[in-house]
């Protein structure tokens, strides 16, 4: 996205906030997979615990801008059709890969209480694995079609004492770990094959960011503790919107990659409005890519137009590594960390949201006149804490 980021628009706002109407996505739901190194373990079992939790509402307040501020005016998203919003890693010692992409370790999950089973609930204990590392099948890069999940072996159980050696060396920092925030509430550790699960996601069917391409639910894939987002050469790609978390204030955490530094396919982290609705046309992208392939940005929008309706920090980044991307919302403001370090923050209170919001992951396109090369971005994994 250029610098001076301009207001979305018709994806999900009506005039003066405009919206495309959102249709809904079936998906079938998604085999379980065994993991076979304790890490894996670990992961599956926060997915498991995550289900013991219920999910909330969210709604933001205002903050002080510490970055600059965009004079840029409306562009859009165009709609997503989908049954909820359409805005928009914990150890691995097995290589994770998709065609192009280099595998690249997963950080540990900070530790919680012992998870129980269901969508929302505390992350594992830390730990390591001492079985044989598994390579994941590669994932095709075409955006058309959902690829299939390769074969998973059962998983071997390492023991617990083998678990915490290899847990230190993680996932990569996160904010969570560094901030302490505790045990995981709600989220995603991708740990079913297939696609994305249909009681966690409201998958995006229809038009693509302002009226480019299509967004398919095809273009999504779960496989390997891994989902994938594809765009094609014509700009079909693909994005989701959570129907957990849906909460007033929180802290969010995502593990996320691309396969190449793309100035036309641009991943997206965003915390969007409930219900598509907000008075001051809330909306925070707490990573997103632009043409400017060196950097990945945080935007803070506050306001529905004019001169200043933004707050915006720029940090230069390899995104075709794993990175931990955070934002953190209270009533005090509004915080953005890459690998826990801070990289944004906005504390005027006028700033802030005024309703609840919830995690979207999308891959846009922004076509430039020159030709479109196939592109992906993975998200290993999402957290949501209190």
């Amino acid at each position: 996205m250029p610098a001076t980021k301009a207001r979305r628009g018709p994806l999900f706002k009506k005039p003066p906030f405009n919206k495309s109407t959102l249709n809904k996505s079936t998906f079938k739901d998604a085999r379980p997979k065994a993991r076979s190194t304790a890490p894996q373990l670990n992961k599956v079992a926060i997915a498991l615990s995550l289900g013991a939790l219920s999910l909330t509402g969210c709604s933001a307040g205002p903050a002080t801008g510490a970055a600059a501020v965009s004079p840029a005016t409306g562009a859009a998203h165009s709609a997503a059709d989908s049954t909820s919003s359409a805005a928009t890693q914990a150890a691995h010692p097995a290589a994770k890969a998709t065609a192009p992409v280099a595998a690249a370790p997963k950080p540990a999950v900070p530790s919680a209480p012992k998870p129980a089973t269901g969508t929302a609930g505390a992350p594992a204990a830390p730990g390591a694995d001492a079985a044989p590392a598994r390579a994941a099948a590669p994932i095709a890069p075409a955006a058309g079609a959902q690829a299939a999940a390769a074969p998973v072996p059962t998983a071997v159980t390492a023991p617990v004492a083998a678990q915490a050696a290899v847990a230190a060396t993680g996932d990569g920092s996160q904010a969570a770990t560094a901030r302490g925030w505790g045990a995981v509430v709600a989220g995603d550790e991708f740990s079913k094959a297939g696609a994305p699960d249909s009681t966690k996601w409201s998958v995006f069917k229809g038009s693509g960011h302002a009226g480019n391409g299509v967004r398919s639910p095809q273009a999504w894939s779960v496989a390997n503790g891994v989902a994938t987002v594809s765009g094609d050469s014509a700009g079909t790609t693909g994005g989701m919107s959570a129907k957990f978390a849906q909460q007033k204030y929180g802290k969010w955490e995502t593990r996320m990659r691309t396969n190449a530094r793309d100035p036309e396919y641009h991943p997206v982290l965003i915390l969007w409005p409930n219900n598509n609705t907000s008075p001051n046309c809330a909306e925070i992208d707490y990573a997103e890519g632009s043409t400017n392939t060196a950097q990945i940005k945080f935007f803070l929008h506050y306001a529905c137009g004019g001169s200043n309706f933004q707050t915006t920090a720029a940090k230069t980044i390899d995104t075709t590594q794993w990175h931990n991307y955070a934002v953190e919302w209270t009533p005090a403001g509004i915080t953005g960390y890459i690998d826990g370090v801070k990289t944004f923050s906005d504390t005027n209170p006028a700033h802030l949201p005024s309703v609840g919001m919830h995690q979207t992951l999308q891959l846009d396109w922004f076509p430039d006149g020159s030709a479109t090369k196939p592109s992906q971005m993975q998200v290993d994994w999402v957290r949501v804490y209190k």
